[in-house]
C-alpha cells in the first residue's frame, strides 16, 4: 500500500512509534468517519476485551471508508477513545497485531485520548478518523445501506 498523502515525522520531534506527528494530505474529498465502535452489523457490540473490540471497530472503519471509494491509506487522521487506557497499554502488542491486519503499515497522524465512558457502556474503544480520497481515484461505487438515512 502506497499513500498520495505525506506523512511527516520531524526529527526534531521524538521518533513516533505507530503514528505520524503529521499528515498532507493529497487534493481530494475529504471524508469525515463518524466514531466506530464493535458493533457488528446487527446492532450487536462484539468483542469481550479491548483488543477485540479494538478489531471489530477497525473493520468498521475499514468497511465505512470502502464504502465511500477509500482505503486504509487513505486516513491522515486517527483518534482513538478508550474507557481503559491501562488496558490499551497492556494489549499494545496484540493492538499493533490488529492495527497492522486493517490498515497495514500506514499509520497517520494520531491521538489516543482515554474517557469516562462511550454511548454504549459496554464499549471499550470507540475509533473516529479523517480520510481523504485523493482526486486520481475513481468516482466511487457506494455500498447499499442498511436503511439508516
Amino acid at each position: 500500500m502506497t499513500s498520495a498523502h505525506k506523512l511527516i515525522n520531524p526529527s526534531t520531534l521524538a521518533p513516533p512509534l505507530g503514528f505520524s506527528h503529521a499528515a498532507v494530505a493529497a487534493e481530494g474529498k475529504t471524508v469525515y468517519l463518524g466514531g466506530q465502535t464493535a458493533h457488528g452489523p446487527t446492532g450487536i457490540l462484539q468483542g469481550g476485551d479491548i483488543v477485540e473490540q479494538f478489531d471489530a471497530a477497525a473493520a468498521n472503519v475499514v468497511t465505512a471508508l470502502k464504502g465511500v471509494g477509500g482505503q486504509p491509506e487513505d486516513l491522515v487522521s486517527m483518534q482513538i477513545f478508550v474507557t481503559d487506557a491501562d488496558a490499551y497499554r497492556g494489549g499494545t502488542h496484540e493492538l499493533r497485531d490488529v492495527y497492522r491486519k486493517h490498515f497495514g503499515r500506514h499509520y497517520p497522524a494520531l491521538a489516543l485520548f482515554e474517557v469516562v465512558g462511550l454511548y454504549d457502556p459496554d464499549a471499550y474503544v470507540e475509533l473516529m478518523c479523517i480520510a481523504v480520497i485523493p482526486d486520481t481515484k475513481p468516482d466511487y461505487e457506494p455500498l447499499p445501506l442498511n436503511g439508516n438515512p
